[in-house]
């Protein structure tokens, strides 16, 4: 693990946003870059902006680094269920990616109850939603409570703010077909199922996760990102039952820690969102450290050079920029 001061360090020169010298269409989205080559391929770079609540909110110190490389790791550990849209890697913060045509629903796998965004299991159980994309949920669960089966609870995308859908609601507004649904459907349980099984090797739990997914050549393919700190809630299994009988919050290895954050200022998305503190920035880059050690087992190496001139560095030389 990285020293608190090397990361206290990053503060200073975290990559916010990218503007580089590619021909071809530049595309901002909440925490990525991506330019468009034209030719079938695009790069996506991570940045270190953080959204939650459907904002961006600032950065966090080496996030696109960590988002890169751990689903850099998990596209290689799942390649034998799904094909993935990864090229090459040629920086730690950036993938050359195929265009694929994506899939107009994010698809989220939920194999506990929890969470506090207004998309979440939790926040609509507590309203008393019962059918919750299109499954029953029985009568007394509690928060962090393990579903009997994992369960999927499509979004929407390309919205102002994600909405929560069923199987036969997307069929309904022409989102998606039927039966490329049920495609989709197979593949993430299989996807989590692999996610978990691993993820208990490390002593921990995936909680859920969100994948996206595209047709290239007609064949579905993973995008965007897969099991990270990002996308996915991770609990350590060793407190789990401890700490859910005694009603207490579970010791967090992902973004839900910023989440809480907020929410604990009263911001869940609406007005003006505060502004996050250096020391929990600093807090949330360890937690992503650490998630990305644990589960890959590898050491997270960083370089004292920032961000952006590696980045342009590692491109130029493979020859995905200029000289």
């Amino acid at each position: 693990m990285i020293p608190i001061s090397r990361i206290q360090k990053e503060l200073r020169q975290t990559l916010g946003r990218t503007d580089l010298p590619i021909r071809g269409q530049r595309l901002q989205g909440k925490v990525r870059d991506s330019y468009v080559l034209g030719d079938g391929r695009r790069i996506l770079i991570a940045t270190d902006r953080i959204s939650a609540f459907d904002c961006v909110l600032g950065t966090i110190p080496f996030k696109g680094q960590v988002l890169n490389q751990m689903a850099t790791f998990w596209f290689e550990k799942t390649a034998d269920i799904a094909p993935n849209h990864v090229l090459d890697v040629p920086d730690p913060a950036v993938m050359v990616v195929a265009e694929c045509e994506q899939l107009p629903l994010e698809f989220i796998v939920r194999g506990y109850i929890t969470g506090v965004t207004e998309t979440s299991a939790w926040t609509n159980y507590q309203r008393g939603v019962r059918n919750f994309c299109g499954n029953i949920l029985p009568e007394g669960l509690r928060k962090d409570q393990k579903l009997e089966r994992p369960i999927l609870t499509p979004t929407t995308k390309h919205e102002k703010h994600d909405r929560n859908v069923s199987r036969e609601e997307a069929i309904a507004e022409g989102l998606i077909t039927p039966e490329l649904f049920d495609r989709a459907s197979d593949l993430c349980f299989r996807l989590f199922e692999r996610g978990q099984q691993f993820a208990a090797t490390r002593g921990l739990i995936l909680v859920d996760t969100k994948y996206e997914l595209g047709l290239r050549n007609g064949v579905l393919t993973v995008t965007d990102e897969i099991h990270t700190p990002d996308s996915s809630r991770y609990w350590f299994a060793d407190t789990y039952e401890e700490l859910f009988r005694a009603g207490r919050e579970q010791r967090k290895l992902d973004k839900e820690y910023v989440r809480e954050w907020l929410a604990a200022q009263g911001f869940r998305g609406e007005g003006t969102p505060p502004v996050i503190p250096d020391e929990v920035r600093v807090e949330a880059a360890r937690r992503y450290i650490e998630a990305y050690e644990l589960i890959t087992g590898r050491p997270f190496e960083v370089s004292e050079e920032p961000p952006i001139e590696r980045i342009q560095r590692n491109l130029r030389s493979q020859g995905y920029l200029p000289g």
